[in-house]
């Protein structure tokens, strides 16, 4: 035998073998998809019995081999069924005969034949034959699985019979010698009486009845045979067979312990193939399943006793391979014997055992093997080595399979059988020609054994005449020694981002040059601060996503894959250059030219401007900034950049690039909007507090000062300009303002609007230094109190106090910031709800001038009133003259403080809550005899605390007292006459903002002498018409109650009337200020001279 079958298994040793050829011309295509269908049947439930029948087919079996029949049953050709096509009648006969001569080359060993007749029609086909079955056709041949189960159940039933005439010879001591093809001659001449001789015989019949068993599916009859003929043929030291009998025993054993097969190809044996009707039967004594295991314990203890454990496998396996190494002619024996006992260990895990006994099968020595038995050996030995994880050892020997496709000694290289392998060698180098894999990690592998490698597929390539699969394996070797070859080849044929398909069907895909230059991030850049679009607050709703019907949701839905699928959190505007920063090296040890870089997109229309680089060698990290333009609106993702490097083109996609940081590559492009720029009439300050801004100015005031400022905006875009918008924003954290300090009118810029492209207008804004210096400890020391007097106020007259500054404390000038922001819409971003704006910068560096330093409060005569007492003080090198409303003017020196005081009518809380700045603001007029004159206004508004602003504010609860038809407040007197009934009213008013009461009023009259007596006895003097309590009940909000009583005087003379509330809890919880009643005068007169009054 000098063809091994590579794909042998120790599985193989329990089929039968059977072979199916084309007979005549039949389409390769036809014959192969039959022969699908009848290698499909692969074991096959014998009928009556529990026993399984494994069938390995092969289409082209040589007949050499089948004379090993006897040496191991497995090699036998028990079968034959022949494909032919016969279309006419006249056909037939020749047809028969063929098929006879197919027989007689396996004639010998044939059990049964069938032939399966594709196209024949008519009486021919209507025969009813066992080993003829006619179809119409290649297509119309439903029953062909059922011919071959039929066909195959007819084999078993001559294996059966071989089987039991075998095992129950009854012929005596004169046994027939079984020999394998190249022992016939030696034995010639040998003592047939011998008793050597009877043993051999009877050892080898032994094991050839213990094959016939494992083919039959009696698997413990199997082993009990092979260990007698172990036993016998030991004895006797015959080699040969002795390991074929091992091997028989390992076989049986290796089924027995994997019945799922050692095989790893598709078509290995499936186990476990039975009907449901065979269930039932499987714990039957003696019963078989479909692996050949019994089900009954007593026979499975049996088997299990004359089974090899899976370590003593290994070992027979060796034994037997080494009495087969004693012969010359059983080396494909051998060899085969090996692969075996190489699957066992792989599926053993005992990966270093079984490269031991792959490398006996590099030495096994077949004689003189032609090109093609080499290039199959060699490409064995890689596939085994991969079985067994050896990838490197596996790629070794298939590159030598590759070599030896274009050996010198063959007339014709196949250089694309010899590309081919080169390739599939390309992962046990670690080795891809997916920039995706190539680029994954650190480098991986032998980099000089890569390097030959690429070298050999770029020559392969270019003997295959295709330069373009050359340039493609010529960008891995990128080095500086070969980026002339590269350049020279490109010249001819530029490298592309197509694929290359290969006649095979291999595709190869492009290769990216994503390391020349390498990315290390990749940074979507915000547009100018003055190009930036904002949705217009009112609009917000109109960008809302319908797809959820809640405004909000706290669950976000999240994709786990890349990050740079987020959707970046600003916004790109159509028709305005968008820019994307890379961050990028060289490593390369020469200057990098990079031609034609620009951007890779999808989602809108975009315009990439490609950019040119050139990089020093080994650079380090360089910032490169591609730009482009959006030409239409919606989302856009930038998927890389392209770029062209030696001539070859790349693109080079984020997604397959390692080590890049990127926030995200998804950016919304809003609709067009209209572009506009700001001048000023101050020079431009070089200072910018805040990012934000387009551009700033710098000025310097008085507190109280204005100064105005002209604003120019002019359309420098495409887009018109339809509405304007300005406000302004104080960016100072520490100064309080006082009101507005910038305003502005913006009537007659709107009278200007729409605003073409190439108009501009104009916008005046004022700016008033309002703050508030009295927290600034180092302006003045503490005030002193004594000696000075209230000013305004006709018991005193007016002093004045000079405190100077310390000498090391320098002048305070105080610092704010502002933004003044135009807000404009246009074009066709204004229908989306889209905006820009432009911000200016305001620094004004305020120094102070007058101010109050101290606010108090006195009580007036009348309830309704309070003098207001202020601390003016100037903090000028100046002297000043302060005017004030409904006062004197008031001359100020430099650092000089002054006391002043005003009379102020309270208010109701309601309205003293939205103008109480404005009642306390007094307004100044500051001349300076050393410089021109300016206007400035100081404020009150800083020193106010809520005690105070409680005292200028009349109380929730207003209190009414009217006597004899006079309403008493201050110094007002109600006149009266002894004896006449005086009327009493009493009515409150509820401005607070809940409902108070009730309250209980008792009314008290006494005499003041003025002496600090007090007189309460009066019950002779004055009489109550009634009671005189007087009770409230609940008033509610804005509403009021009226209590009414009335008094008789007994006697002239001045009284006065204290209206005291009685002590209970509902007036407890209110503030005593709200229950401020104004003192009542009366004064009684006897009738004559109330008259002349």
């Amino acid at each position: 035998m000098s063809v091994p079958d590579y794909m042998q298994c120790a599985e193989d040793h329990q089929t039968a073998l059977v072979v199916v050829q084309p007979m005549g011309i039949v389409p390769e295509d036809q014959f192969f998809r039959i022969y699908k269908r009848i290698a499909s049947v692969s074991q096959v439930s014998i009928r009556d019995s529990q026993r399984v029948l494994f069938i390995r087919y092969r289409h082209h079996y040589p007949p050499e081999n089948n004379e090993w029949g006897d040496f191991q049953t497995h090699r036998k050709v028990v079968g034959l069924i022949s494909v032919t096509s016969c279309t006419t009648t006249k056909e037939w006969p020749q047809t028969s005969d063929r098929f006879q001569g197919q027989k007689e080359v396996f004639g010998s060993t044939l059990y049964d034949s069938r032939l399966l007749v594709f196209g024949l029609q008519g009486e021919v086909a209507e025969q009813q034959r066992t080993d003829v079955a006619f179809y119409p056709s290649y297509d119309d041949c439903p029953d062909v699985e059922k011919r071959v189960e039929d066909f195959v159940e007819s084999i078993f039933i001559v294996l059966e019979s071989k089987r039991l005439d075998r095992a129950t010879d009854k012929s005596g001591d004169k046994i027939q010698l079984l020999c394998a093809p190249f022992e016939k001659k030696d034995f010639v001449g040998l003592d047939t009486d011998s008793r050597h001789y009877k043993k051999r015989c009877q050892g080898r019949m032994r094991k050839h009845v213990g094959d016939l068993c494992l083919q039959a599916g009696m698997l413990q009859d199997a082993l009990v045979h092979y260990h007698m003929a172990v036993e016998l043929l030991r004895s006797v030291n015959d080699f040969l067979w002795l390991g074929a009998a091992l091997e028989g025993l390992c076989s049986a054993s290796v089924i027995f312990h994997y019945p799922g097969g050692t095989a790893w190809k598709s078509g290995a044996r499936k186990p476990g193939v039975s009907s449901a009707a065979d269930a039932g039967k499987r714990h039957r004594p003696g019963a078989l399943t479909t692996n050949g295991i019994s089900a009954d314990t007593s026979t499975e203890i049996g088997r299990a006793k004359n089974c090899l454990s899976q370590e003593d496998i290994i070992e027979k396996y060796k034994e037997a391979i080494s009495y087969y190494g004693k012969y010359k002619s059983a080396g494909v024996i051998e060899l085969e014997a090996c692969i075996k006992a190489v699957r066992v260990l792989a599926i053993q895990k005992r990966a270093r055992e079984a490269s031991e006994c792959l490398q006996n099968v590099v030495y096994i020595n077949l004689g003189q093997l032609s090109e093609e038995e080499k290039i199959q050996r060699y490409s064995v030995l890689s596939e085994l080595y991969e079985l067994i994880g050896f990838h490197r050892k596996s790629a070794f020997f298939k590159r030598v399979a590759a070599m030896q496709c274009v050996a010198p000694t063959i007339p014709e290289p196949g250089w694309k059988a010899c590309y081919k392998l080169l390739l599939e060698t390309l992962p046990g180098y670690s080795l891809s020609l997916d920039p995706k894999d190539f680029s994954k990690g650190t480098h991986r592998g032998w980099a000089a054994v890569q390097l030959r490698l690429l070298h050999e597929l770029v020559y392969a390539s270019r003997r295959m005449g295709n330069p373009g699969l050359s340039v493609r394996h010529l960008s891995f070797l990128l080095k500086k020694e070969v980026t002339q070859s590269l350049e020279n080849y490109t010249s001819k044929c530029p490298g592309g981002m197509e694929v290359i398909s290969l006649p095979d069907g291999l595709k190869l895909p492009p290769v990216s040059f994503t390391k020349l230059p390498i990315v290390r991030s990749v940074s979507l850049l915000n547009l100018p601060v003055s190009l930036r679009p904002h949705k217009v607050k009112g609009l917000l709703g109109q960008g809302m996503s319908s797809a959820s019907p809640f405004i909000y949701s706290p669950i976000t839905m999240h994709s786990r894959g890349d990050e740079r699928s987020k959707k970046i959190d600003f916004q790109w505007v159509q028709g305005d250059v968008c820019e994307v920063q890379l961050m990028v090296y060289n490593p390369m040890p020469f200057e990098l030219r990079v031609e034609n870089m620009g951007l890779l997109t999808s989602g809108v229309d975009f315009e990439s401007l490609p950019a040119a680089l050139s990089l020093p060698a080994e650079s380090g990290l360089y910032p490169v900034t591609l730009v482009g333009v959006p030409r239409t609106a919606g989302n856009i993702t930038i998927n890389g950049y392209h770029t062209s490097v030696f001539g070859v083109s790349s693109d080079c996609l984020l997604e397959g690039l390692v080590g890049v940081k990127s926030s995200g590559c998804m950016v919304e492009v809003v609709p067009s909007l209209p572009r506009l720029q700001l001048c000023t009439s101050l020079p431009r300050s070089a200072h910018l507090s805040s990012e934000d801004l387009s551009t700033s100015v710098s000025l310097r005031l008085f507190n109280g000062e204005m100064q105005q400022l002209t604003i120019t905006l002019e359309n420098i875009g495409t887009e018109t300009l339809n509405t304007l918008e300005l406000t302004s924003k104080n960016l100072s954290t520490k100064e309080k303002l006082f009101g507005e300090f910038l305003t502005w009118d913006l009537q007659d810029a709107l009278s200007h609007l729409p605003l073409k492209s190439g108009q501009s207008v104009s916008i005046p804004v004022n700016i008033s230094a309002k703050l508030d210096f009295s927290g600034q400890e180092n302006l003045l020391h503490d005030l002193n109190d004594d000696g000075i007097s209230v000013t305004g106020l006709p018991v005193s007259s007016p002093l004045r106090q000079v405190l100077k500054p310390r000498a090391e404390n320098k002048p305070v000038v105080m610092c704010v910031s502002l933004s003044l922001s135009v807000c404009f819409l246009g074009g066709a971003g204004q229908v989306e709800g889209y905006s820009r704006e432009l911000s200016l910068g305001v620094r004004v560096d305020v120094e102070p001038s007058v101010f109050f330093t101290r606010v108090s409060t006195l009580p007036a005569t009348s309830t309704r009133q309070c003098h207001l007492l202020l601390d003016v003080f100037n903090s000028t090198e100046h002297e000043l003259t302060l005017s004030a409303k409904n006062n004197q003017d008031l001359v100020l020196h430099a650092s000089e403080c002054q006391r002043y005081t005003h009379t102020h009518t309270q208010t109701p809380p309601s309205l003293a809550a939205k103008k109480e700045d404005r009642k306390n603001e007094k307004g100044k007029e500051v001349k300076s005899k050393k410089r021109k004159k300016l206007i400035e206004k100081a404020s009150v508004e800083g020193v106010l605390n809520q005690l105070i602003l409680e005292h200028l504010q009349l109380a929730p609860l207003q209190w009414d007292v009217v006597v004899n038809g006079k309403p008493c407040d201050c110094d007002v007197i109600a006149d009266c006459r002894v004896g006449d009934a005086v009327p009493l009213e009493v009515k409150l008013t509820n401005r607070s903002k809940s409902a108070v009461g009730p309250f209980s009023l008792t009314v008290v009259p006494f005499q003041d002498y003025q002496n600090g007596v007090q007189n309460y006895d009066l019950q002779d003097a004055v009489s109550f018409i009634g009671s005189n309590t007087f009770y409230i009940s609940t008033v509610k909000p804005t509403e009021n109650s009226v209590c009414v009583g009335a008094l008789l005087f007994l006697y002239t003379g001045d009284f006065y009337l204290n209206i005291k509330f009685q002590d209970d809890s509902t007036a407890r919880d209110l503030p005593p200020a709200w229950f401020c009643l104004p003192s009542v005068h009366v004064k009684a007169q006897d009738a004559v001279c109330a008259q002349a009054v």
